[in-house]
């Protein structure tokens, strides 16, 4: 079934068919302006449906387990009840475009569930660990109906502070063995963080796990210090689901203390980031070659370049 208006997609999602909710995605992905309209126009539409689900942004450096972590507690969630998407970020090549987008071969179980929808998608030349409509796409989930919504980071490093952005709470998941990869992450991404996971606690690694969560207080202490909302740092194993309940508690009081003014910050920031992409595509698709040829030949310097190109965006 194809969707051809954004009536047709509003009713698709409303009625929770999956369909609906996957192409909306696609939708306002798309760079077509045709589809652009349409989506602005769906959007607006399923806004006043948007706000109960908990939005949380998970990062890590790639290797420490997200997507195991995501998916088994995202089952633990379904077990209590509760429906559950997943929006995973792939990093997309510089040189090719291409993206592998192989989150859903990753969460093998999590994907064949009912009460559960993994959409990955590519990070494009978007930085900051998330896609530029991560956040429509967050929305769509929360209209059709999902109580949780987790947001998979590409998993680069300290550039990944832009999930903190659009979520409510913000995971960053750490392996035993802190040393250099404490300095790879850097502060940026400790200052915005809400939880400090160690994974793979289990086994040989445990002992070492409790070294790193000790090292892990201590420079979350110095660097968030000012932070009304104290970080913890909990230990954890993916695989064995271990440390869950406390994750759960923390959860629990995290959310009995989560100050709404957050998602109003996060409207102004959202204002911004949509001026900025409209001016983006718009300068994609003006032809500037006659004025990059007369810089080229060195009739118009760069300055007055960048003038022209920006008076055509705009009265385009």
């Amino acid at each position: 079934m194809k969707y051809n208006s954004a009536d047709e997609f509003y009713q698709g999602i409303i009625s929770q068919e999956l369909l609906a909710l996957s192409q909306s995605i696609s939708l306002v992905e798309s760079k077509k302006a045709q589809h652009q309209q349409m989506a602005r126009e769906l959007i607006s539409k399923i806004l006043p449906l948007t706000g109960k689900a908990k939005r949380i942004g998970i990062s890590g450096i790639p290797g420490v387990g997200k997507s195991t972590f995501i998916e088994n507690y995202a089952m633990r969630l379904i077990d209590q009840g509760y429906k559950v998407a997943v929006l995973a970020v792939d990093p997309t090549s510089q040189k090719t475009g291409g993206s592998i987008l192989g989150d859903k071969t990753r969460m093998t179980k999590l994907s064949a569930h009912k009460d559960a929808f993994i959409r990955p998608s590519p990070s494009g030349d978007t930085l900051g660990g998330i896609t530029s409509k991560t956040r429509e796409a967050m929305l769509l989930c929360e209209a059709y109906g999902f109580d949780y919504i987790f947001i998979e980071t590409v998993g680069v490093g300290q550039s990944e502070v832009s999930v903190s952005y659009l979520s409510d709470l913000f995971i960053l998941l750490m392996q035993p063995g802190a040393g250099d990869e404490l300095q790879g992450i850097k502060r940026g991404i400790i200052e915005v963080c809400d939880l400090v996971l160690i994974n793979k606690a289990d086994g040989d690694k445990e002992k070492m796990a409790k070294v790193s969560q000790h090292e892990y207080k201590r420079s979350v202490d110095i660097i968030q210090s000012k932070k009304e909302f104290e970080t913890q740092v909990l230990l954890c194993s993916s695989l064995f689901s271990k440390g869950f309940d406390e994750i759960d508690v923390f959860l629990k009081n995290f959310y009995q203390k989560f100050d709404p003014q957050k998602r109003k910050v996060q409207q102004r920031i959202w204002i911004k980031d949509l001026v900025f992409d409209t001016f983006k595509i718009n300068y994609e698709r003006e032809n500037k070659e006659d004025i990059f040829e007369k810089v080229e030949k060195g009739d118009l310097d760069v300055l007055k370049a960048c003038e022209s190109i920006y008076k055509r965006v705009i009265d385009d």
